[in-house]
């Protein structure tokens, strides 16, 4: 299964955003990596390049490819309203995402990583896609092994200041979830500018 396994700091500071959590490197130096350094930053951009980096930006932070990225946007296209907030709602119900919502997962990766080593269940059977959809009213719930249950509550500790959002619920001492509803799209802050995701599809 393909996966982006690049430097997560210098695609932060490449973006100005911290896309994967809090970066000590993007603190030290708020500029663009390369030989240019700062004065890189400075350049004009064109409003294609704008839109392509706002396009990156939304698929690195969930950690999905670009062929899979297109898929997603457009099953967006075919529902009927706004493409947008279609896209960003199919992209957070992803499991390694719903995990890491719930706090299973310090990270989008390290979420992937506990789906994918099949540390996690869906309506009690073993789920090891991250990419499987969530939907309203499933279960999630970490396999009853001990490494599962260790890895789970250990990244709980890590999270325990990141509230749990209001479309789920969670019971910490049963390590369980469920997904209420799907998200509405102003619920959902991924930093970037949907639109012209959009509109650079739409070209």
């Amino acid at each position: 299964m393909a996966r982006d396994t690049g430097p997560t700091d210098r695609i932060s500071r490449r973006f100005g955003v911290a896309l994967f959590g809090p970066s000590k490197a993007l603190e030290r130096r708020p500029y663009p990596p390369g030989q240019h350094g700062a004065r890189g930053a400075r350049r004009k951009k064109s409003d294609y390049s704008v839109a392509l980096g706002e396009k990156q930006k939304l698929r690195f932070q969930y950690g999905v490819m670009e062929k899979q990225f297109r898929r997603y946007f457009a099953e967006a296209q075919r529902v009927r309203g706004i493409t947008g907030d279609h896209l960003v709602q199919l992209l957070e119900t992803r499991l390694d995402n719903v995990c890491y919502r719930l706090g299973l997962g310090v990270t989008r990766r390290g979420a992937r990583q506990l789906v994918g080593h099949g540390h996690i269940l869906v309506n009690g059977r073993r789920v090891d896609v991250p990419s499987f959809r969530v939907r309203p009213g499933d279960v999630i719930s970490v396999h009853e092994n001990t490494r599962s249950v260790q890895l789970a509550n250990r990244a709980i500790d890590q999270t325990s200041a990141r509230p749990v959002m209001d479309w789920l619920s969670f019971d910490k001492d049963k390590l369980t979830g469920v997904l209420n509803r799907v998200p509405e799209a102003e619920e959902i802050d991924t930093m970037v500018n949907v639109s012209l995701v959009v509109e650079l599809y739409s070209r």
